[in-house]
């Protein structure tokens, strides 16, 4: 694996609404390396797809973005749109949630892999439905020629995302986002799509973010996880090191939450309260008012510090790397 294909600095992303100021995401940092798949955690409402969407330029146009994203050593962020259309489903491309909405029901799903094809290369109309015939053949969707044709509707909602994830791999991206892809599918089909994409990560060398609640995912395919509260990152670690020793209390939780099959009746881990009101006063670190850790630092934000593999922001973790004073 080389270096970052995709990295981001200090990313921050606001809106104002009529309550004030909302910090979606607030400071985060990552990378994400070629054949690498780097796995975004959190609860819903954490900030996850508003940093995917933030990346390709899809948020609405009151956003307020800083920060830094470079793909391939070149600035994403704040590119005007005609070179930002060029990058997208080109270099950067991304599957969204719902694949019933990510196709359009007008055009037969041939055509829509087609069109991105296309769209980015120059290349008949003859050569990109032979392209497209074969991106629907390697994610698995049975006698694609035949069904090259088809409406989406006509299919099933693992295939309809199968099509997403080939249109999205038409023109060999660098990055892929994956934002919850898995959602609506059940477990044998889920584990089918997250199969797919780590064998093209693998035989490609696609670097993937994932974005997901789902640990299990995580545990099945990623190799960096991510961990995020209240749009802030809150522990970073490789995806063995954060199972086995996870550092902060909230990424503890939600490891808690998790069903295992030895798992008494009411034996899993309930986080009280909620995700912050992201438009009122905060705290430094977010998760203060649910931490069963929470010290007197706490209302300011905790710097990263270093633990093994791990990376975490949390000030009992601190408290604990701080050798104590010898008695005087």
């Amino acid at each position: 694996m080389t270096g970052p294909v995709l990295t981001v600095q200090d990313l921050r992303v606001s809106f104002a609404t009529p309550q004030g100021l909302v910090s979606a995401v607030d400071g985060v940092s990552l990378s994400v390396g070629a054949g690498e798949i780097v796995g975004l955690v959190g609860e819903s409402g954490c900030g996850k797809s508003t940093l995917a969407n933030a990346l390709l330029g899809l948020l609405p146009s009151g956003a307020q973005v800083s920060g830094t994203a470079l793909l391939d050593g070149g600035q994403l962020l704040g590119l005007e749109e005609g070179r930002l259309g060029r990058l997208r489903g080109d270099r950067i491309s991304m599957v969204f949630q719902d694949p019933a909405t990510s196709l359009d029901p007008t055009f037969s799903v041939g055509e829509q892999v087609a069109e991105t094809i296309r769209a980015h290369r120059r290349v008949s109309r003859r050569d990109a439905r032979a392209q497209a015939v074969r991106l629907l053949s390697e994610v698995g969707i049975p006698d694609a020629a035949r069904r090259y044709g088809d409406a989406p509707h006509r299919f099933s909602g693992g295939m309809r995302q199968r099509i997403v994830i080939a249109a999205a791999l038409a023109n060999q991206p660098a990055v892929l986002i994956a934002d919850e892809p898995t959602t609506a599918l059940d477990v044998t089909i889920q584990a089918q799509i997250l199969s797919l994409i780590a064998g093209l990560c693998r035989d490609q060398g696609t670097a993937v973010l994932l974005i997901t609640h789902d640990l299990g995912v995580v545990a099945q395919i990623c190799d960096q996880v991510g961990v995020m509260y209240a749009g802030q990152l809150v522990e970073e670690a490789p995806v063995h090191r954060l199972f086995a020793d996870p550092q902060h209390p909230y990424t503890r939780a939600l490891l808690g939450a998790l069903p295992t099959g030895d798992t008494m009746p009411g034996g899993l881990t309930v986080i009280p309260g909620q995700v912050p009101d992201l438009s009122g006063p905060l705290p430094g670190c977010r998760f203060l008012d649910r931490c069963p850790q929470a010290r007197d630092e706490c209302p300011t934000r905790p710097e990263p510090v270093t633990v093994g593999e791990t990376r975490v922001a949390c000030w009992d973790v601190s408290a604990r790397l701080v050798p104590e004073r010898a008695p005087s």
